[in-house]
């Protein structure tokens, strides 16, 4: 199986402070990996590494064959590495359509991104996009005027619309109803084997309906890494995380 990212020893202090401690994990290309791990336990901070948006003061980052520590984080995106935040961006003012036609677009420039000259295939991958995120039918509605979890979705469309290597997706049913949170579940489980993704998330629930493997982190060191029913099942792991009800 190839690697898709490589995590080595990796750690950051703030004032003496180690907020991740010497984490290494290997995620496998096309594999969900979940992290959990309670406030604190260093899950943000890690993304933060992975994308660039802070540097580490140990360890190293592979995506691939390519070493991408502490790289910029324009030059880390370029490299594969896509993040969704948990406050999604979009721009309001455009049509869900055209969000999407904007985050496809392969050529630089203000003409190509109104869309002139968008090439058959950018076509085909946000109509792809529209139909994985459940928005086909809102395609011409302003991103203004879509709910919460429909903004969410969108977002999620126009990272993927990026082709990115892997994707990070932090807290991705912050704030949803449960039915949105069961629909970004479905369309999370569509996306497996064609994206590998890591997903931060709190939601005992979401997480029951899409975790392959999780990694539980503790005061920003592994604390624990395999299936579902073994992580419920690790003493550890409830000690310091789940407490006596597990995943419920």
């Amino acid at each position: 199986m190839t690697v898709a990212l490589t995590i080595d020893g990796l750690g950051v202090s703030f004032g003496g402070f180690k907020a991740v401690d010497g984490v290494s994990l290997t995620i496998d290309d096309g594999e969900l990996r979940v992290l959990l791990g309670a406030n604190g336990a260093g899950k943000t901070t890690l993304m933060d590494l992975i994308s660039g948006r802070t540097r580490s003061t140990a360890g190293r980052i592979w995506v691939y064959d390519t070493e991408i520590t502490n790289w910029p984080e324009h030059l880390i995106a370029r490299a594969g590495i896509g993040r969704k935040f948990q406050i999604p961006s979009v721009f309001r003012d455009l049509t869900v359509r055209q969000n999407l036609q904007v985050a496809s677009c392969e050529k630089l420039g203000v003409l190509a991104n109104l869309g002139l000259g968008f090439s058959a295939r950018e076509r085909e991958k946000v109509d792809a996009a529209l139909e994985l995120i459940g928005l086909a039918d809102q395609a011409g509605t302003t991103a203004a005027y879509l709910s919460h979890g429909q903004t969410q979705w969108l977002e999620l469309g126009m990272l993927v619309v990026q082709d990115p290597e892997v994707i990070l997706l932090d807290e991705p049913t912050a704030g949803m109803t449960q039915a949105e949170t069961m629909k970004t579940a479905e369309i999370i489980n569509n996306m497996k084997g064609r994206h590998t993704m890591v997903v931060v998330e709190h939601d005992m629930g979401f997480v029951r309906e899409i975790a392959e493997r999780i990694t539980v982190l503790h005061l920003g060191r592994v604390l624990a890494e395999g299936a579902i029913a073994d992580i419920e099942r690790n003493p550890l792991v409830r000690e310091a995380y789940l407490g006596s009800k597990g995943f419920a």
